[in-house]
Parts: C-alpha cells; structure tokens; sequence
C-alpha cells in the first residue's frame, strides 16, 4: 500500500513539474544555454567540460552522497523536469532514482550514458549477475567513453555547436589521458606485494583492473548490503596474514566498518593505519580540484600510493591537491 501510494505521489509530482515546465519552453531564446541536469558529480564535470559556454550544469548528488541510496526530493523533481535534458549514468548505480528517470524519460530527454558503454568491458556484479559493476569511473580509459557519449548527445541536442563540443572534448580527454599516465606511474612504484587495497565498500574492481592491484571492500558493490561479522574477520585476518599497513575510508560511506579492521588488526597484535580518505561514489566540494574527476583521480591516486610505500608528491600531479 506504501509502495503504491509512493508511486503515485511520485507520477503526480512529474506530471505537475513537466506541465509547469512545458508551459514556460515557448519562452526561451533560442539562443539560451541548454540547461542540463546531471546525476553524479563525475557526470556534472564531462557535460560541464565538453559543453563549455553553451550549457549550465546543476548535479543532484553533492559531494559525499552515496548514489546508491538516494531518493529524489521535491527539488530534485523540479530541476529534472525544467531541464533541457538530464544525463544520468546508469548501470543501476542510482538505484533508487531509476524509476523516476526511467518515468521522466517518457515525456522528455533523458539520457544513461554508462548505458553506452561496450558491455564486454564492463565487470560484473558479484551480488547480481544480471547487473554491472557501476563503477566505471575508475578505470579513465574506460570513463572516457562516457565523455564522448555525453559529447554526442550535446552535438543531437546543439548541432550548431558541434565545433565547440568537439574541441571540449579533445581537450578534456586528454586531460584524462595525463591523470591515466600519472596514476600509472605513481601505482607502480608502490612495492608489488603491497598492491592491495582495502576499502568500506566493493567500488575500486575497475581501479585493481587497470592498475594491477587486488581489491577488497567491506560492504559489497553497492552500499545497500551490510557487512556480516564473518566478512569482518575474514578481512582483519587478512590484513595480519598480508602484513598490511594502510587501509582507506571513503567521503561516501560511513567509516564505521573500516575502524573495525583497525581495532581488529589491533587486537591480533598488527598495527594497520587508515591511510587516508578516497572519492568513492562521489567527487570533493563543488569548485574545488578535488570536485572536478582528475581532481578526484589525481587525489585518489596520490593518497593511494603514498599509503602503501610508492613515491608520489604529496600536492599530487600538477601540485593541486589540497594538503590535510
């Protein structure tokens, strides 16, 4: 009965928006930035990046929130259903999100770019075969098919501009490309029996992928499992057994779990540190480096291989990054 009302509230709310909405198109200029509405933070970045002058980008999810667990809210519908268009990423990354996008997408442009992604390079999803892992963004190489696809909506919606969108993202990828460059040299000095990351959620399989480094999460893909007692201890155990020295924290997810290993750790008479706080599910503070995804990569990285005994400047690849 819940579940039925919330449904409804939810249609009626898009349907009050988009009327609203629809009634004020005829009076936008031609001229007029497309007024786009991105899910993540990642997503705000490439459109804010490719787009350049001709769009103005609002993301739903700040930093630190956790796109698994997110629920629209009344202003969340408001923005969504004045937008030119809305980019989301897909892959059931905003799980609780999808059946309002899914229903917005029936009355207006709304876009899942991860969606576009070649599916044989996807990694599968240990707790649903039937879906991904939605964690594209760390492996560059492979969010970099997500500029382009946001590259190619923007030229279908603005085709005037597609000289601009073109050189956007030329100029963007290649930023990715050095921050790719960066994170594999970096990684690479960090001693290879070292090379393991352990973290407070399963978000990091396509960073061990493209950088050759074992990946471990307390909590599973998404943040919606719960971490059971055994999994716990099967993972102080491992950090005694490995002799493991640094363990990290996400901005998205509590660090509760991850105190636990150190406490456990502790109590088998290892010394584990937490090395340090990663961008996980979402990017730093708006208008900051961090905010921005090499920002976000460049920080990750750098925190990463100076935790587990690699070389790296503390200030990360263009002296950016901010000190803590």
């Amino acid at each position: 009965m819940l579940e039925r009302t919330r449904r409804s509230l939810l249609a009626g709310l898009v349907g009050i928006a988009l009327a609203g909405g629809l009634a004020a198109a005829p009076a936008m200029a031609a001229e007029k930035k497309l007024n786009v509405v991105a899910t993540t933070g990642m997503i705000a970045d490439a459109v804010r990046s490719v787009g350049g002058e001709h769009v103005d980008v609002h993301a739903l999810l700040g930093p630190g929130v956790d796109p698994h667990l997110y629920r629209q809210t009344s202003s969340d519908i408001a923005a969504a259903t004045r937008a030119d268009v809305v980019f989301w990423q897909g892959l059931h990354l905003e799980a609780q999100l999808q059946e309002f996008l899914e229903r917005l997408g029936q009355r207006k442009t709304v876009i899942a770019l991860g969606e576009q992604l070649p599916r044989d390079r996807l990694l599968k999803n240990d707790q649903n075969a039937a879906l991904p892992d939605p964690h594209v963004w760390f492996d560059p190489h492979l969010w970099k098919g997500v500029v382009t696809a946001a590259r190619d909506e923007l030229i279908r919606l603005r085709p005037e501009a597609r000289a601009d969108f073109e050189a956007g993202a030329q100029a963007y990828l290649a930023e990715i490309d050095r921050v790719a460059d960066y994170a594999a040299k970096v990684l690479a000095s960090v001693p290879a029996q070292s090379r393991i990351l352990v973290t407070a959620h399963d978000a990091f399989n396509y960073f061990g992928r493209a950088y050759g480094y074992e990946v471990r999460g307390i909590q599973g893909i998404s943040t919606e499992s719960e971490a059971g007692l055994k999994q716990v201890e099967d993972l102080v155990q491992l950090i005694v057994d490995r002799g493991i020295g640094a363990i990290f924290i996400e901005s998205s997810v509590s660090d509760r779990n991850v105190k636990a290993l150190v406490e456990g750790a502790a109590a088998k008479g290892h010394k584990v540190v937490i090395g340090g706080e990663l961008f996980s599910d979402a990017a730093g503070e708006a208008g900051t480096y961090e905010g921005t995804y090499v920002g976000m990569i460049d920080h990750n990285v750098t925190i990463i291989a100076r935790a587990l005994g690699g070389e790296a400047p503390e200030t990360g690849m263009d002296g950016k990054l901010t000190v803590r």
